[in-house]
């Protein structure tokens, strides 16, 4: 009796449906995103991330009080959570905006405390690792970093330059330049060039879509060439000339809209950040930045062991310069005093001294004149 042989099926042993398992398994689970802005106050932050997800994240800020003086000149991190829904998947979304940033004549150090956030969520998330209980896992780790540009025109400023450069290292950096709508079309795109020419002199590292992909290789290579994004950010609904009803701002001259790739990047910009890289953007925070930390992190320090937090405290760096100038001066006061005691003491003892001497000098005078009369009335007795 021959065996029995069975024919492969045609459609293959499976192997090519694990992508729709993956897929299937990512819409049960949904994805978290992880968004950073950072920039002076003013630019418009807040109306862009609302304008992204078409939603209001973030109520808009009172600038009512913007030039009362501020007696704490820090830079402040504040986080916005949300979970959006769309096509019955769930993304849980992260904001971090960074208020008070840049806002001061006097803007030494003001990155610490951004840059702080972004390594203690690093830290944080490898202590997490190495407990033995990892199911439940906070991850705040930044995937993408939206860094504004105030449109001067000009170039970069050496804060932008700084923070840029120590971002870049940490960080999915995205630089965009706000309120593009300020700018002629000639002007942007000279002011564009200029910021372009001084990252890539500064050696600024900045997030760029891998080129490796050959379906997306075109639309990736538009997306670098747009970089740094001219944006224009609006909730409002408006309508153009030809009746159309768009979002965007109203002028005199005309309207301004926010997704007419003629007047801004910013279709550019929300296909990098959600529609084709959001991906990218989680896995390189994971593979490169988060990696390049621990491994940082592991070969300076034993397994288990605690950062080392570093001394000086950035926020209250002025308050001790001042406390330790406020105590030189005092101890310098303090010194001065006493000197002048000193020196008063050394001419009383000086005085006194001399008065001893004097003192000295009397009685022995006086001891030699009371010499002189015990001989001399020694002698008349000795006569009689």
């Amino acid at each position: 009796m021959s065996a029995l042989t069975t024919s492969p099926p045609t459609d293959g042993i499976g192997i090519a449906n694990l992508p729709n398992q993956r897929h299937k398994i990512v819409a049960k689970r949904g994805a978290h995103f992880t968004i950073m802005v950072v920039g002076e106050s003013g630019l418009g932050k807040t109306t862009l991330i609302n304008t992204l997800f078409s939603t209001e994240l973030s109520p808009p800020k009172n600038y009512s009080r913007r030039h009362v003086k501020q007696m704490d000149k820090l830079t402040e991190v504040e986080i916005i959570k949300a979970e959006l829904e769309e096509k019955q998947f769930k993304v849980k979304l992260t904001v971090i905006d960074t208020p008070g940033f840049g806002d001061y004549v006097n803007n030494r150090d003001s990155w610490l405390p951004i840059v702080e956030f972004i390594d203690d969520q690093h830290e944080a998330y490898m202590r997490q690792e190495q407990q033995p209980q990892r199911s439940e896992k906070t991850d705040l780790r930044v995937h993408a970093c939206l860094y504004f540009i105030r449109p001067t025109g000009h170039t970069l400023k050496p804060l932008d330059i700084e923070v840029m450069k120590r971002l870049g290292t940490r960080v999915n950096l995205i630089p965009v330049v706000a309120k593009a709508d300020t700018l002629t079309q000639n002007d942007l795109f000279t002011f564009k060039q200029r910021v372009r020419e001084v990252i890539q002199a500064q050696g600024i590292r900045i997030y760029t879509p891998p080129l490796d992909d050959d379906e997306n290789a075109e639309h990736a290579q538009m997306l670098i060439e747009a970089i740094p994004f001219s944006i224009i950010g609006s909730t409002e609904d408006v309508k153009t000339a030809d009746g159309r009803t768009v979002k965007g701002r109203e002028y005199i001259w005309g309207v301004a809209e926010v997704e007419n790739e003629n007047h801004c990047d910013f279709k550019k910009l929300r296909s990098l950040l959600i529609r084709t890289h959001m991906l990218d953007l989680i896995s390189t925070t994971e593979d490169s930045h988060y990696e390049n930390y621990r491994q940082q992190q592991m070969e300076t320090r034993k397994f288990g062991e605690a950062k080392v937090k570093k001394l000086d405290n950035p926020k209250f760096k002025e308050e001790e310069e001042a406390l330790r100038k406020k105590f030189t001066e005092q101890v310098k006061a303090e010194e001065a005093r006493f000197r002048q005691w000193e020196q008063h003491l050394i001419a009383e003892r000086d005085r006194l001294n001399k008065d001893l001497e004097h003192a000295h000098s009397a009685i022995k005078s006086l001891e030699a004149e009371l010499d002189n009369l015990q001989v001399g009335y020694g002698r008349g007795t000795g006569r009689r």
